[in-house]
């Protein structure tokens, strides 16, 4: 049994992994995150406050743990804070990163590092793995930097790039598309959603069973995970009223260019999935049986 440390394991995709890690047993798990574990299971696996851009503190920590395998899921992944505060995204979407690398390499770990669609332009989408980056934003540019940096090194290696995650856990600390829709909606709030940007949205759980199907397999290289399914913001987002019943009359389409944001994104970014699901076995869920999934973990949530 391989013995894996989570990075970011408060986050959504860090919550899910030490979930499926620890109910299926498949792994010995290393749970860390900055602060307290917001998890609220808190055995069959050991929580490690750590903060990856402290280089001393990550040095010690993986030394002392000497996992087979790292699975970097911390990031700053809000575009619009990455546009305003270069130093913070810099910090922890780059320099951690270069430490990580750092450390894998003297150790001999498997890194395991979550990247994003956003490191392509959204000109020619969708994605294979071996299309060339063109980051449009300073988040798209720091997670391509950490890119190079891991391809860079000699390290046994793999970067997943994934697409507009959604799902749901105990205790988020952010929203994600679908649920900011639902609950909006809901509330019979009147939303403001693009029409032309593509995308084809990610189900946590099945970028969870990636990761862990990577580090088993030891996979290398670069693998695209994402749902199978391409669709504007704006059908994403009225599938969600369809699936709930809810007011579609409330989702306004509005264009990318009204929305005057600093930062920009990628009009249609997608991925080709052939290659995750050929060496991976990756089998992603339909949007509909997403829905169908979170909608079950809301109800369980609520008893």
């Amino acid at each position: 049994m391989k013995r894996i440390l989570v990075t970011g394991s408060n986050g959504l995709l860090g919550q899910t992994l030490t979930e499926l890690i620890n109910s299926s047993e498949r792994a010995e798990l290393i749970a860390t995150s900055k602060g307290a574990n917001r998890f609220p299971v808190d055995v069959g696996y050991t929580y490690l406050d750590l903060d990856i851009t402290n280089r001393n503190q990550l040095k010690k920590a993986i030394t002392n743990i000497n996992p087979d395998g790292i699975i970097n899921t911390a990031a700053i992944t809000n575009v619009d804070i990455c546009h305003t505060n270069h130093s913070l995204c810099q910090s922890v979407n780059v320099e951690a990163v270069r430490y990580l690398v750092e450390i894998s390499e003297k150790h001999h770990i498997h890194l395991i590092h979550l990247s994003t669609d956003f490191v392509f332009d959204g000109i020619d989408g969708p994605y294979a793995e071996d299309a060339k980056p063109n980051p449009i934003s300073f988040y798209g540019e720091s997670k391509y930097k950490a890119e190079q940096i891991i391809q860079g090194s000699s390290c046994k290696w793999t970067i997943i790039r994934t697409i507009l995650v959604y799902g749901v856990t105990t205790n988020m600390s952010r929203s994600n598309i679908v649920l900011w829709a639902k609950n909006s909606m809901e509330k019979g709030e009147t939303i403001n959603v693009v029409h032309d940007q593509w995308r084809m949205p990610t189900l946590v759980g099945d970028l969870a069973e990636a990761c862990l199907l990577a580090a088993e397999k030891e996979a290398t290289g670069i693998f695209h995970i994402s749902g199978q399914e391409m669709m504007t913001v704006y059908e994403l987002v009225c599938k969600v009223a369809d699936f709930w019943k809810l007011d579609k009359s409330l989702i306004q389409p509005i264009s990318s260019a009204t929305l005057n944001h600093d930062a920009k994104r990628p009009l249609k970014t997608g991925f080709l999935l052939d290659r995750a699901i050929d060496l991976l076995g990756y089998h992603p869920h339909s949007f509909n049986d997403g829905l169908r999934l979170l909608n079950k973990q809301l109800a369980e949530r609520n008893d």
